[in-house]
């Protein structure tokens, strides 16, 4: 017969992972995380760069961390590594290279069908992020300039004239790290900063006086073109640019066809509806981390999530 699991992960990031190993530690038996990428963290993996800073908190929104999982600030190979402690006990299965496709209730257990394997379990979370689906201008990019129109930095080269948008850390970041071997500009529609971590805001401010990189701040983009190849940007103070590459670094959307295919259901405004024990309509099935807050999750919020939906499993067993 086909093991029927206690829980079932989706989602390999801080957030399936804090919830695996708490699972663990108190005492829930038979624990599957199921993460579509070929590893863990894949947001961090992906849309970090090297030695990027890896913040505990966000906004400095101090959260105390609760539980078995004892996270602090540090770089991306730092919590690459500590994660990878954290599932190197054999103890908890892993399902990777598994897209979820749906998840079905029926008498009281949970049927996860991926895209290549069926799992029965008792209690599903769901803990996905929303970087995976990062958000997109409502302007038009013109089909022939997609391959100059970025996401993160994974097709940067050096000595490219790029444009990065966006006004948070992993914009800065990214402007920073690519201003050592490109020409770069960082456009945020804000006339300052309100997101940034300090350090981040003093190196951008000092960049920008060395001339190492420039801050194009109080305006938006209005469209991108193609200009002979390039891209071509117009401004809403009337004047054009034109770059070799545009990266968008405006945070994430909550993936809610997705969601709804895990049988979570919605209020008007498409937030997700679920309870003070980040519980759907569906009995059994949780949300936590960045999908289970408005806007901004951080790690240790993710990990409090975890902790809180845990304890709820176990009470109610």
């Amino acid at each position: 017969m086909q093991q029927v699991y206690d829980l079932i992960i989706i989602g390999g990031g801080p957030g399936g992972i804090g919830a695996a190993v708490e699972a663990k530690v108190l005492g829930i038996e038979s624990i599957l995380m199921i993460e579509k990428g070929d590893n863990h963290s894949q947001t961090i993996r992906k849309f970090y760069k090297d030695n990027k800073r890896v913040d505990k908190d966000y906004k400095g929104v101090v959260i105390e961390l609760v539980g078995s999982v004892d996270f602090s600030d540090g770089t991306k190979e730092s919590t690459l590594n500590y994660f990878d402690s954290l599932l190197d006990n054999d103890e908890i299965d892993t399902a990777f290279n598994a897209e979820v496709e749906s998840v079905i209730k029926d008498n009281n257990i949970f049927r996860i069908v991926t895209s290549n394997a069926g799992y029965t379990a008792k209690n599903v979370i769901v803990a996905i992020g929303t970087m995976g689906k990062p958000n997109k201008p409502s302007y038009k990019i013109p089909p022939s300039i997609k391959e100059r129109v970025n996401f993160n930095l994974d097709k940067c080269i050096g000595g490219e004239k790029i444009l990065l948008v966006g006004g948070g850390n992993s914009a800065a970041e990214y402007a920073i790290e690519l201003s050592k071997t490109n020409i770069v500009t960082l456009n945020y529609r804000q006339t300052k900063f309100t997101r940034l971590n300090e350090v981040n805001e003093k190196t951008l401010l000092e960049y920008n006086g060395q001339e190492k990189l420039r801050l194009r701040l109080g305006t938006d983009i209005l469209s991108l073109e193609n200009e002979n190849g390039l891209v071509k940007v117009e401004f809403n103070d009337g004047y054009y640019t034109i770059y070799e590459r545009v990266v968008y670094a405006i945070g994430g959307t909550t993936p809610v066809d997705f969601l709804r295919k895990c049988g979570i259901t919605f209020d008007d405004k498409l937030m997700p509806i679920f309870d003070e024990n980040y519980e759907s309509e569906q009995k059994g099935l949780y949300l936590a981390g960045d999908i289970a807050v408005k806007s901004g999750g951080s790690i240790a919020m993710a990990l409090s999530h975890a902790h809180h939906i845990i304890n709820h499993i176990l009470k109610n067993k």
